[in-house]
């Protein structure tokens, strides 16, 4: 048959009717109505393409590796204490009123040197501990760069550059590439969303999440899973169409969630499963316990049933002549 009659396709042989797709996504536009989440759709040879924004959370166990890479172009290493730039550096983070530094700078802007501390006057000794402060405290600001490291280096870019660099590359929750916080682990539940349509299956949702954020690791170690408030967690496959599937789900992310999981880790719960989850241990264990009694009088009838019909089959051998009973 024609997948066109159909409607939308939403997994590996799967269909949906082009009506019950629109339907739910008027219903989903409707519940964003004044926020970017919303959902365009147009056709295009009478195939429908529903485009925007799609929330994932975070459901990691384990670290992900961020990559190192062109990070180089954009944060480069404070200059040494004895270069000329330095020099002026220290001598314009100096006190404001300090006169000493303002006529040094006048004098000669060219050919400003950094001396030895024991060779510098006691007056300058104040501006002296501030600029190696301020020095100290760049160069922390560029081994740790977090988020209140970028918001101060920040304030000695241009507007432009700023641009850039947020064009350049997102963060998670804060966190960019350095030795420190290179491999970490993104909290759980937290969210983030990434632009994709209704024509990208599961791997390719993955690989636009991880190149967002610069992810090292590979698309197949992860999964996406919708995870409802029953507790049901159900794998999305890599032919399903994750933006499709989340529009039939509903808008409520309170009902349902689309999580990112280890591949490995992840487990999926159904929906049987699912209602015993939220109880306490307790009546868990009642019920486990009451499982138990039905199932020790489940056997104790089969036992009776059978030891009944071998007493019928060995009365019976029993009646047989001696001749048919050895045939």
């Amino acid at each position: 048959m024609d997948d066109t009659e159909y409607g939308v396709q939403i997994g590996e042989n799967k269909f949906i009717r082009k009506a019950t797709v629109l339907s739910h996504l008027k219903t989903y536009n409707l519940y964003y109505e004044g926020q970017n989440l919303q959902l365009r759709h147009r056709e295009e040879e009478g195939e429908l393409i529903v485009e925007g924004l799609l929330n994932i959370f975070w459901g990691l166990r384990r670290p992900i590796r961020l990559q190192m890479q062109d990070d180089h172009e954009r944060i480069r290493p404070p200059p040494s204490s004895t270069s000329w730039h330095s020099g002026c550096n220290l001598d314009s983070q100096g006190s404001p009123n300090s006169t000493d530094g303002q006529q040094m700078t006048q004098q000669s802007p060219p050919t400003v040197e950094v001396t030895e501390p024991d060779s510098q006057p006691e007056d300058d000794g104040v501006m002296e501990e501030q600029a190696e402060e301020d020095s100290e405290s760049s160069a922390q600001l560029l081994r740790t760069k977090s988020d209140a490291g970028v918001l101060r280096r920040g304030q000695r870019r241009s507007p432009s550059d700023q641009r850039k660099i947020r064009r350049h590359r997102f963060s998670i929750n804060g966190h960019f590439y350095n030795h420190k916080t290179s491999v970490f682990t993104p909290a759980f539940g937290s969210m983030t969303n990434v632009r994709i349509n209704s024509c990208m299956r599961t791997p390719q949702v993955l690989r636009v999440l991880l190149n967002k954020f610069k992810i090292e690791n590979s698309p197949d170690d992860f999964a996406l899973y919708l995870v409802h408030a029953s507790g049901e967690r159900v794998k999305l496959k890599r032919s399903d169409y994750p933006l499709v599937l989340r529009v039939i789900q509903g808008p409520c992310e309170q009902v349902c969630k689309v999580f990112l999981m280890e591949e490995d880790l992840g487990e999926e719960v159904t929906y049987d499963v699912a209602q015993y989850i939220k109880f306490e241990m307790p009546v868990l264990q009642s019920f486990i316990t009451k499982l138990k009694e039905e199932e020790d009088r489940e056997v104790q009838k089969l036992r009776r049933r059978y030891t009944y019909l071998r007493c019928i089959i060995e009365k019976q051998l029993s009646c047989l002549p001696e001749g048919a009973a050895c045939m």
